[in-house]
């Protein structure tokens, strides 16, 4: 059978992989049932229709023609280096590094470090809007998690609140 779009294929092919281990990783978790939810139950859920749907684009690649075939592009590196570079940035800031004595900086920190890293993926980097946004992600999170939620977790820096 012939691929006849590329994309598709590879980005199916993705959905049902990704899907597949989130399916099987729940299964180690009580799944319980649809009135009594047990912790897996949402996360076999959620991998079942993400199967599903990378079988149905999978599908969709191998039956439906197309002009040119859809060949995949050259990878972004770019903006696939600050992606991962920011979500790990994230976890260190919020979490510190412990193991080298680098200490937690909170939520503030890493929502403002993170959003200045990733917005770097893009074509255009404007350092004001940049802040700005950062400035609106931080009080956002930090009245949703915060004051709403009520998680406890570092907000500040552990050398600014003591």
């Amino acid at each position: 059978m012939k691929i006849k779009s590329q994309k598709d294929f590879f980005s199916g092919l993705m959905f049902t992989v990704v899907g597949a281990a989130f399916g099987y990783g729940a299964t180690s978790y009580t799944i319980g049932s649809g009135a009594r939810m047990g912790p897996g139950y949402f996360p076999l859920l959620l991998g079942v229709i993400l199967t599903l749907l990378g079988a149905v684009i999978l599908f969709k690649s191998l039956v439906v023609e197309t002009t040119d075939g859809e060949p995949l592009g050259a990878w972004a590196w770019k903006p696939l280096f600050y992606i991962i570079a920011g979500n790990l940035l994230f976890g260190i800031l919020l979490g510190g590094l412990p193991s080298i004595g680098f200490p937690a900086m909170g939520l503030i920190v890493a929502i403002f470090g993170t959003t200045i890293v990733v917005s770097m993926a893009g074509d255009q980097f404007k350092f004001t809007e940049t802040v700005v946004l950062s400035i609106i992600l931080s009080l956002m999170s930090y009245a949703a998690f915060i004051m709403l939620l009520k998680l406890q977790f570092p907000v500040w820096p552990s050398f600014i609140s003591g």
